[in-house]
Formats: C-alpha cells, structure tokens, sequence
C-alpha cells in the first residue's frame, strides 16, 4: 500500500486528503498496528513495546483526524483555507510544525523531533491531553543506542501506510483495536501485564454485577489502562450522560497516560483520569471530602508492600474505618477506599483482591469482622487459577451495596467459581459461557450445590467472620463404596489382567 503523505499546510492552499481506505476489522487493524512492535523488536523489550506504539498511534489519530476535520472545514467554507485553520474547526490544536507529516519531513534527531511535537500538541491542549502525551517523551526517544532515526522513520513510515481518522476507523473500533492490541502486550509482559491490564472477561462480569445507568457516577481508584471504565461506558451504551461520569485515578504516570489515550481512542468526550496515588493521595475530591459515586469498580495492585500506613493511621479523609491495615499488605486499605467513596444512596463496589483478604488474620481480621458486621456484603466470589497476568493465586472479587434488596438484608451469597473457567495452554480464561455461568449464579442468589450458598451475617460471625465460600458452600459427596465390594473388585481386575498376559503371550508364540 503506498505510503500517504499529509497535504501540505500553506497559506495559499490545501490539498485535499486521498481517499480513505477501506474499513477494516478490529483484527485487521490489530495485526498492522502490531507489525509494528516487529520494528523495534530487539533494541526496545517487549514490556515497553506500548510506550512507544501507544504515543505514535493516538499522534497518528490526531493528525489524521485534524485533516479530517481540515477538509471538512473547506468544503463548508468554499474552500476559505483561513476559516478551516480556525482552532473552531478542531477538536484538537495542532501546532505549526508539530503535525504527523511534519515529522516525516524530518531526516535526522527524529525521536527529538517526536518528543517536541508531543509536548507542543500538550501544551496547546491542557485541558485535554495535559499529561497524556509527554509522559511518553523519555530518554529512550532520543537515545540513538535504542533507536536510530532508521528504524524510527520505518516506524513512521508503517504507520503511514493507512490513515487512522475517524472517517477511517470508528472509535469503537479503533478502541478495540487497541484494547487487543494492550492484551498482546499482556501476553508478552507476563508479570508486568498485571498492573495495566484486567483480563476483559472479568471486567465484563464485573461491570454486569454493578449495572452502571446512565447518569451514574463510575470511579475506579487504580485505573491501569482504562478498561473498566471503558466497560462501563459500553455497558451504558455510550450514552451522553456518560459524559463527565466518568473517573480514575492511576499512580503509574505511563499506565495513566495509556488509559487516557484508551478512553479517547473509544471515542469518550468527557472524563476524569488523573495520575497520583490512590492511597497516599486521593486526587478525586470534592472540598475537603472525598467525592463520592455510585458505582466503584477496581483491580488494585494485590497485597501491596509499604503503601503508607502510617498516614492512613489518622487520614484526613477517614478512610480508616475499621482499622489500619498492616504496612506489608495493602488490600484492605483499598477495599476501605473504596467503601468510602460510595454514595449514601446507591453506592455500590466490585472490586478484586487475592484470596487472603478472605481469611488472614490480626489487622485484617479485625477490619474483616467489622466489614461483616456493616452488613454491607452482597457476595464474596471466589475465581479459578491462572486468570490473572503475573498473579499465580486464584484472586476472589466482593461485592457491596449501600442498600441491599429487601430480600437481602442480613444476607450475602458465597459462590465458589474456582471451577468456572476454560483452561488454556499458558493462561486460563473466562468464556462468554462463564461469565453468564457466574453472573447467574450471582442474579439467582440461591443455594446450589457445588458453587454457591447464601449465609447469614450471624452464621458467617459464628465461623469467625471468614468469608471463604469453600466453607459454606455444601459439595456433592460421591458415595463410597464399601471396602469388601473394593478388594473384590481389584482382585477380580488383577486376575483379568493376568489371564490377558498369559492369552497374549500364547499367541505371540
């Protein structure tokens, strides 16, 4: 496919763009925008292949989009060229100079030359791409040891290959595109995969769960790359009073920037993601409270060391509200984060922990029965092995409501997934069969052998406040044969394999 060139941006007029290419599926356009990571295969480790992919790719979307809405301007205008530069005309500012053709008139420094229109396109977007696209401009740009202009005009040149506006690739897919695009990063990062990435079919029964309506507030407190958040948008049908609903905080800066970039390329207008820590520092307030939602939705990182215990002792926030958990493991300072951001009214939390949450003891188990006490568990639902990039335990997921079914007051169901997955090879997953296995399990809230019981707060007090489903749920027990009707049978087995040996034997002489 030739490559396509920016029409030139003068005084004295604008060509208009080719003609677009042909739509292509989320998979077609995965498999071009990974054939890029090919390119710097090598010099650049496949655990940073996204901090270079996801920058070119959402600058290349900009561009694409601003000549988009460019030619759009000048059919309207009669061809007024000043009119179509009018910053009115675009979603985006593009500085003089810093547009995706301008790069690639460049023959020397050309990381230099990225990492300058990135941070000019910022600054002359602060209130929408401040932090989103900088972030990306690190040493390794502009370290010729890593990348030579060589291999970063090839880099440029494959992504010129196809044009990337919206008249080109919808949002949605677009955002799919890189939603698949972000799990092969996963793939290949392993360990690393898990504090950017949530298997998407655990946040799909997550987001069920929570049942997000339009209008609703949706907050996750260690967004990663965005994808509960886009979920809950979809969930919504994108509809528009998703927009200013939606909220993140990310402590990583270049998993925030990621999860900006991934809510823009799904065609969000109007969110909230702001880089900090969670923990430390909550950055989604109002006044001197901290906000609150209806819906509070998250994977935080798991048993997280040293994550400031010693300020959540007296936070001024009071998100201590059953204790301070040990500086060691941070879980259940998130789980209190999150109960404290729920609204009074229809507040409701889904949120991922490792199992341990549901049985340590000291701190936690002091936190835990009060937690139980609070009546504010709906379920406790344990997941299968292997799930999770870089967790080997199988994680559990809670969840809470403010105001519980009638039928559910003193009540919460324990529902043993561990059983519910589809193995793979490297990693186990969740189908769309179990997911909808699980979500029914959970909808039914009903006794069923092997997978689920529902407990009364007093019977989950008089075990101790553990919340492991495995010690409710009644297992079906094979019947066990009497030891005599045994023996019998594994002498009669021995025999018909030794009369076996002997007639082969026979007949092989």
């Amino acid at each position: 496919m030739p490559e396509l060139e920016r029409p030139k941006r003068s005084r004295k007029g604008i060509a208009k763009a080719g003609k677009p290419v042909e739509l292509s599926g989320a998979q077609d356009l995965y498999a071009f925008l990974y054939k890029a990571c090919d390119i710097i295969r090598g010099p650049v480790s496949h655990e940073n292949f996204k901090d270079y992919i996801t920058p070119l790719l959402y600058f290349k979307r900009i561009s694409d989009v601003w000549d988009e809405e460019r030619d759009r301007a000048l059919e309207e205008s009669g061809g007024d060229e000043e009119y179509a530069l009018f910053p009115e005309q675009h979603r985006f500012v593009i500085p003089e100079g810093c547009h995706w053709a301008d790069i690639r008139k460049r023959t020397e420094n050309l990381g230099a030359a990225i990492v300058g229109a990135m941070r000019q396109i910022e600054l002359a977007n602060p209130n929408t791409l401040y932090g989103v696209l900088s972030i990306f401009g690190t040493a390794n740009w502009t370290d010729k040891s890593i990348l030579s202009d060589g291999r970063i005009a090839d880099l440029l040149n494959h992504f010129s290959k196809r044009r990337l506006g919206n008249g080109d690739y919808s949002a949605d897919l677009m955002g799919d595109a890189y939603e698949i695009l972000l799990k092969k990063f996963a793939d290949e990062s392993k360990k690393k995969a898990g504090e950017f990435y949530t298997p998407r079919a655990v946040v799909k029964l997550l987001v069920r769960i929570l049942d997000p309506q339009p209008g609703e507030r949706v907050y996750d407190p260690a967004c990663g790359s965005g994808g509960m958040l886009i979920e809950a948008i979809h969930h919504m049908h994108n509809d528009t009073l998703c927009c200013g609903s939606i909220y993140g905080q990310e402590k990583n800066v270049t998993n925030a920037a990621v999860a900006k970039m991934n809510l823009f390329l799904h065609g969000a207008a109007d969110f909230d993601v702001i880089q900090g820590d969670t923990l430390r520092d909550p950055k989604i307030v109002s006044g001197d409270q901290l906000a609150r939602f209806e819906c509070v939705i998250a994977n935080p990182p798991f048993s997280l060391d040293k994550w400031g215990a010693t300020e959540w002792s007296s936070d001024r926030y009071g998100r201590n509200l059953w204790g301070t958990p040990p500086d060691s493991c941070g879980d259940y300072a998130w789980l209190q984060h999150m109960v404290a951001s729920m609204a009074w009214e229809n507040g409701r939390v889904a949120v991922v922990l490792p199992q341990g949450v549901l049985f340590r003891g000291d701190a936690e188990g002091q936190i835990r029965e009060k937690l139980v006490k609070s009546d504010l568990i709906e379920a406790v639902v344990t997941l299968g092995e292997r799930l999770f990039y870089g967790a080997g335990i199988a994680p559990c997921v809670l969840i809470l409501r403010r105001r519980k079914r009638p039928e559910r007051v003193g009540k919460m169901l324990m529902l043993d997934g561990s059983k519910i997955f589809t193995p793979q090879r490297a990693q186990n997953e969740l189908s769309p069969a179990d997911v909808d296995r699980l979500f029914g399990l959970y909808e039914r809230f009903a006794d069923e052998e092997d997978f689920s019981k529902v407990v009364t707060v007093r019977e989950v007090e008089e075990k101790g406040c553990v919340l492991s489903p495995n010690r409710y749920v009644v297992y079906h027990k094979a019947e066990v044969k009497p030891y005599a009707e045994v023996k019998r049978e594994y002498l009669a087995a021995v025999e018909a394999v030794r009369l076996a040996e002997q007639r082969f034997k026979e007949v092989m002489s």
